[in-house]
């Protein structure tokens, strides 16, 4: 992966599967935007469909450069084209009370600085 400071402004596709604590599957989230915050505490882009923060972990082993092409969200059917990277995550033990938070601001507890 590049430099960390080289992910701003590059565009990110971030698929979530929370899954409850029967295995079942409760939502699958998917969003994309341009990467505008990186440190230590979390990377946030901002969500093309709502235009507001949202945060996944600073694992930035978890962050694969995507291959050049059309991405179709199975949530939205809307069409990525061409990302610069993607993450996937999987939240076991996920409750009905979750999905709303997973959904508007990705994983809780990173204030910006």
């Amino acid at each position: 992966m590049e430099e960390i400071n080289s992910l701003i402004n590059k565009v990110l596709l971030v698929g979530i599967t929370l899954i409850d604590k029967d295995n079942n599957v409760l939502k699958q989230i998917q969003v994309h935007g341009n990467i505008v915050r990186v440190s230590s505490d979390g990377i946030s882009i901002i969500n093309n469909n709502t235009n507001k923060e949202f945060t996944i972990p600073a694992d930035f082993e978890n962050i694969t450069e995507a291959s050049p092409g059309e991405y179709k969200l199975r949530s939205t059917g809307e069409v990525v084209i061409d990302p610069d990277y993607i993450s996937s995550w999987t939240v076991h033990n996920a409750d009905e009370n979750s999905v709303d938070l997973y959904e508007s601001v990705g994983f809780g507890g990173y204030e910006p600085a």
